[in-house]
């Protein structure tokens, strides 16, 4: 048995003819170029799909089904993309009818986060677990669930928005509208805006000469000691420690598993964070939770995608 597994983001479209043990039989990726609307970018990813299934030597009358993981918000029983802020154009996007047409296959659509939770909990740092919390942190911070099992989709299939809790009510404004949410304070983006904040204080730090400050450059610049960079850093393992807890305080899962551009910091993060959070968890045995960071890599999108298709 064999699957078709898409992974749709805003820069890039990555698929995958995956079996059922999670092998990888072909891969491919293209760029999004998503300005061009949902039009082109479907013909992109229904070719890609058809070429992956001729290189691997699986027909498409032998694959199974396709899993799609696709950046939120989509409503997943209705097979619709609603209007993710990095697709433009994608405003209630029929995905999964357009895909059973071109295919002539079952489609299971589901949030990238969820997915990439889902294939996590299957196949990478959360595999022979019966609950996980997922994690992402990057441009934004996004999570999923897993419980006895199976994705925790909530009301309307909004549970898991880890990012999006509120950690500090008078913090910053965040994209979602809200103030003070985990993501406007650890993300890439608010890492970097956080630090040029503390620019303004006129203490002598690298951080300054840095063109186009990015949460790299903090994490590099904390590495080598800078004052200012490790303060900022140190705020970040703080903030990120509190969503952490929180979530593990209300659902007690097996294990956490946090992945994204930010997690490249490697145990410079995952150390103090998992100091910081044994110190807030007081009703949880923190001892019996690892905290690890994500196994999948780069595949991550694709086996995501698959575990959703295999466990329909």
């Amino acid at each position: 048995m064999a699957v078709l597994a898409i992974d749709i983001g805003g820069t890039k479209l990555a698929a995958g003819v995956v079996d059922a043990g999670g092998r990888i039989l072909a891969r491919g990726e293209v760029p999004t170029i998503a300005a061009e609307g949902p039009t082109r970018v479907l013909e992109r990813i229904v070719g890609l799909g058809k070429d992956l299934l001729g290189r691997s030597a699986v027909s498409v009358d032998a694959a199974r089904r396709i899993g799609v993981g696709c950046a939120g918000p989509v409503d997943r029983l209705a097979g619709l993309v609603l209007d993710p802020p990095n697709l433009p154009g994608w405003t209630r996007v029929a995905l999964v009818d357009h895909l059973q047409q071109a295919f002539g296959l079952p489609v299971i659509l589901e949030n990238d986060a969820n997915a990439a939770a889902l294939g996590e909990f299957r196949y990478g740092a959360g595999k022979g677990t019966r609950s996980l919390v997922y994690l992402t942190v990057s441009t934004g911070i996004g999570g999923g669930i897993v419980l006895d099992g199976k994705i925790w989709h909530g009301l309307n299939d909004a549970a898991g928005e880890i990012g999006h809790m509120t950690i500090a009510p008078d913090g910053p404004l965040c994209g979602c509208g809200n103030h003070g949410c985990l993501e406007a304070f650890a993300s890439g983006p608010s890492i970097a805006r956080r630090a040029r904040e503390a620019l303004a204080g006129g203490r002598p730090t690298r951080l300054r000469g840095v063109p186009g400050l990015t949460a790299a450059d903090v994490v590099r610049l904390a590495r080598e000691g800078d004052e200012v960079a490790c303060e900022v850093w140190e705020e970040t393992v703080r903030y990120l420690s509190l969503g952490v807890a929180a979530a593990i305080t209300i659902l007690a899962p097996e294990r956490v598993v946090i992945g994204g551009g930010v997690t490249e910091a490697g145990e410079f993060l995952f150390e103090p964070l998992r100091r910081e959070v044994r110190s807030r968890v007081k009703l949880v045995p923190m001892e019996s939770i690892p905290i690890l960071p994500a196994g999948l890599g780069r595949d991550v999108g694709i086996l995501g995608a698959a575990a959703v298709a295999l466990d329909a």
